[in-house]
């Protein structure tokens, strides 16, 4: 039983150098072609993933020492050395899938320095007598760690609401997930049961953490510079002078939802400020002051396309796909069609044809 447990072991600490390999070196996508992924998540993943087979490595000779002392120290100098990578970097990969700003990751290590600084002396005086201590900051740590996320995520939906029309590839609301399986790790490694089933249940969390992880970075698009979009839209207004004077609402009427600009594909709020000839912030303030986010007003005039589209195919007598219609009326995503149709009008799409029929 044990030689399948250190078969296992070095199974898991493998798929993290692969992991870590692949996030370095490769070219492509191996999960979604047409994705490009943050580089600098890529290269904190990356970080993370080595520092996860580093801590393989040392906490091996755990498994040899037989001296309860030498086994006591050893737990110590592996946690300082969690301490010093795996934790922090943990928090690290989760601050950087946020991409509404660059946000400072000193803080995540300043953090970490009461952790680090109580292990070192546990280590010198070689007395566990801090250990209970050190274990609730721990806590109070991870607790404070879960209400930042929270509320650093729902500031990151409304930035996406207010800037973006189609959201797929973009939402992080999975870090709470991944939160949840890092949280599970950690409770595990806390509890330090010493029993080989309770060594198995942290290398199946690990090998869950790393597959889910690979998948989330690697689906997740590069949001880098929303405000400096180089990909360029029609503009009819470019020698308009950006002013709160202008009349956004008739600019949009005009140039937007006549001209249909709604059904490009992954329109941002810059492009069609760009398009109407104003800038960014007068844009956002016109849908502010309306009670509305720009997600909301473009997908709403994608939805009344996709009801005309639908009246006129009927009227014809054409045979058309729910999803065909939704592609047309400029929904990349079919579940983001379905999501928002029902938000819109209270039913499904296939609800709504019925009772239209």
């Amino acid at each position: 039983m044990e030689y399948i447990y250190y078969v296992f072991y070095g199974g898991v600490t493998a798929l993290s150098l692969i992991a870590c390999c692949y996030m370095l070196f490769s070219r492509g996508n191996a999960f979604a072609i047409d994705i490009t992924p943050p580089a600098r998540l890529r290269r904190w993943a990356a970080t993370f993933f080595a520092a996860l087979a580093l801590c393989h490595l040392w906490y091996m000779p755990m498994y040899f020492l037989s001296s309860s002392d030498d086994v006591m120290l050893g737990y110590l100098i592996a946690g300082l050395l969690d301490s010093l990578t795996i934790i922090p970097l943990t928090i690290v990969v989760l601050i950087t899938m946020l991409q509404d700003r660059k946000r400072p990751l000193w803080p995540v290590w300043v953090m970490m320095a009461p952790l680090v600084l109580g292990l070192a002396w546990c280590i010198v005086s070689r007395s566990d007598d801090l250990l209970p201590v050190l274990y609730a900051y721990f806590l109070l740590m991870w607790v404070g760690l879960i209400i930042y996320m929270i509320r650093a995520i729902r500031r990151y939906r409304c930035w996406l609401r207010d800037n973006y029309a189609d959201l797929e590839h973009k939402e992080v609301w999975q870090a709470s997930v991944m939160l949840t399986i890092i949280l599970l790790a950690y409770a595990f490694y806390s509890l330090d049961a010493g029993e080989l089933l309770y060594e198995y249940a942290i290398e199946v969390i690990i090998t869950v953490l790393i597959c889910y992880l690979l998948w989330r970075i690697e689906t997740l698009s590069d949001l880098s510079s929303p405000v400096n979009d180089t990909e360029e839209v029609v503009d009819s207004r470019s020698a308009m002078v950006a002013s709160p004077a202008n009349n956004i609402g008739s600019l949009l009427k005009r140039y937007c939802e006549e001209s249909q600009l709604y059904l490009q594909h992954d329109l941002t709020l810059l492009q069609l400020a760009k398009a109407i000839g104003t800038n960014r912030s007068y844009l956002s303030q016109h849908f502010s002051s309306q009670g509305m986010t720009y997600n909301a007003y473009i997908n709403g005039l994608r939805i009344q396309h996709f009801i005309q589209l639908y009246h006129e195919a009927m009227a014809a007598h054409q045979l058309i796909s729910v999803q065909q219609l939704a592609h047309k009326s400029g929904f990349h995503s079919y579940s983001t069609f379905n999501a928002v149709f029902k938000q819109s009008m209270g039913m499904t799409a296939s609800e709504w044809m019925s009772s239209e029929s």
